[in-house]
């Protein structure tokens, strides 16, 4: 009984292992418009390479210009190839790690707030586990054989197979 118990403890925690990317719209429920901090908003988030970042406006009233740091400080965007987003829905994936900066490119927006800085990190950390593994029983009558071990390792390994497949 209690073997079965671990097995399913050890499925479910294998299913879950794997940490799903986080998706931040920009702003909360302001999103991006004039009005906003975005300072404000970006901290105490921790931005890690796969998540999004979405940027909801009406189109044709704002823009997205991804910038250098310089630019960013200045609100203007030096790279004449530098393509705005104008959908009113544009959504980023985070590829790489380093600093983010965003820009709205209309009018004086950026220099009344409308710019975004973040600082993005590696892949997501391991999520820590909700629950623990107790130590084997001390006792040599419910001691698992090295036959047994195997035979539960190989039960969870197809498992998971049965569960990646699905």
């Amino acid at each position: 009984m209690a073997s079965k118990a671990f097995l399913i403890v050890v499925v479910v925690a294998t299913a879950v292992a794997p940490t799903l990317a986080t998706d931040y719209m920009v702003g909360d429920n302001d999103g991006w418009t004039l009005g906003v901090d975005y300072t404000a908003w970006a901290k105490g988030k921790d931005f890690y390479v796969g998540d999004t970042i979405m940027f909801m406006y009406k189109e044709g009233v704002h823009n997205i210009l991804k910038v250098n740091g310089s630019d960013f400080k200045h609100c203007m965007s030096s790279n004449s190839s530098n393509k705005a987003l104008t959908s009113g829905h544009d959504v980023i994936t985070l590829a790489t790690p380093g600093n983010k900066w965003y820009i709205c490119g209309i009018g004086d927006h950026c220099s009344k707030g409308m710019q975004l800085s973040i600082t993005v990190s590696g892949p997501t950390p391991a999520p820590t586990p909700w629950f623990t593994i107790p130590p084997p029983p001390s006792s040599s009558a419910n001691e698992i054989s090295p036959l047994k071990s195997l035979g539960l390792m190989v039960a969870v390994i197809a498992a998971y197979k049965i569960l990646i497949t699905v």
